[in-house]
């Protein structure tokens, strides 16, 4: 190994991370191979113990290796699962409950506190009509948050504000046409397949495993379209695991395909880390990235957004751009505010805490 770690740049243990991921899917650690012990490791890059600790932990919280009793360390992913032979296992259902919001809401001080300083430092203009892909405000700030938290690099003009997943499910039917054909998870968040169901589009329901979709479902599908969510797919729970979602990322390479990534809640994972989104790891342009800030903040914030691939930008605007933003240039604003001052973030990690205190007790 020849790991060269810059102690006085971004975090030790994330530099570990990813020079232990990027070799364990070149194949250097092969499936069920042990990685190095957390000893030698921190010998031979001159780190701590506990540092190689927290690379390790975040490659297990990924899928990419799991802790083994008196083995150490061994490798989960494969390069090539799926398609070769069946990776159908039981699915474990982990209910989430009668609703999908199940976190507390965004505090209402620091929310009323917000609006009162927008309205005073933006007056008039919050009466004036918001473009129609969003406000440059709001999309520059989720733009700054998702290289922050979700290493997704785009351009303000990438990013469409819309109000709720269900409103961008349906622009994206009619951007990527009707005549596709969509594969979507069984069991999945049923208004998925009610919005393609009610645009007249032709889809089909894929089993999930306890790693995420059935891989022979996947390779036998005449779909064009996958609409999958890999983090903590609602109801079942299943979160797709390392080896699942660069199966689909193969998968979507293949021909003229994309993926529809919907990161429904993946902010409250209990990582130290989030989930390496599918977005980032595509190096197609291919995959079309969602969030909503209706389980981040409130159910009753109807605000989401939609990360295009660079080359839909241009066919967006002339085929749909002259669809009005369905969500107030106040509540853009608000949300920008919140974003820039660290109040949101501040938010999801005091959740995040609360959650893990939660496992620990149990």
């Amino acid at each position: 190994m020849n790991y060269i770690i810059h102690k006085e740049k971004r975090p030790v243990y994330l530099q570990l991370y990813n020079y232990i991921r990027e070799d364990i899917i070149k194949g250097i650690y092969p499936y069920n191979t042990k990685l190095p012990s957390k000893r030698n490791l921190a010998e031979e890059t001159a780190v701590s113990t506990v540092t190689v600790e927290h690379a390790y932990a975040l490659l297990c919280d990924e899928g990419y290796a799991e802790a083994r009793e008196r083995s150490g360390y061994v490798v989960t992913f494969r390069q090539n699962d799926g398609f070769a032979a069946s990776a159908r296992s039981e699915l474990s259902y982990h209910a989430t409950g009668n609703s999908e919001h199940t976190y507390p809401d965004f505090p209402i001080s620091v929310l009323s506190k917000t609006m009162r300083k927008v309205l005073t430092e933006h007056g008039d203009l919050l009466l004036e009509k918001s473009p129609n892909s969003g406000t440059v405000e709001l999309k520059e700030a989720i733009g700054r948050y998702l290289v922050r938290n979700r290493r997704i690099p785009v351009d303000t003009d990438q990013i469409i504000i819309g109000a709720g997943s269900e409103y961008l499910y349906g622009l994206i039917a009619a951007l990527l046409g009707r005549g596709r054909t969509y594969a979507i998870e069984h069991p999945s968040y049923k208004k998925i397949e009610q919005v393609y169901k009610a645009a007249e589009i032709k889809y089909e329901a894929l089993p999930l495993t306890k790693s995420g979709i059935d891989s022979d479902a996947l390779a036998n599908s005449s779909a064009d379209v996958l609409h999958t969510t890999p983090y903590r797919s609602y109801p079942s729970g299943v979160t797709a695991t390392a080896s699942k979602r660069h199966e689909y990322v193969r998968w979507a390479s293949e021909g003229n395909r994309y993926i529809i990534e919907d990161d429904f809640g993946s902010e409250f994972s209990v990582s130290t880390k989030p989930t390496e989104t599918l977005f980032a790891l595509s190096n197609s342009d291919n995959v079309i990235y969602l969030n909503t800030f209706s389980k981040t903040l409130s159910p009753s914030f109807r605000v989401g957004y939609m990360v295009l691939p660079k080359h839909l930008v241009k066919p967006f605007n002339e085929k749909l751009g002259f669809y009005s933003c369905t969500v107030p240039t106040f509540m853009q604003y608000v949300l920008a505010e919140l974003i820039n001052n660290n109040d949101f973030e501040r938010h999801i990690n005091r959740v995040r805490r609360k959650i893990r205190k939660e496992i620990s007790d149990i």
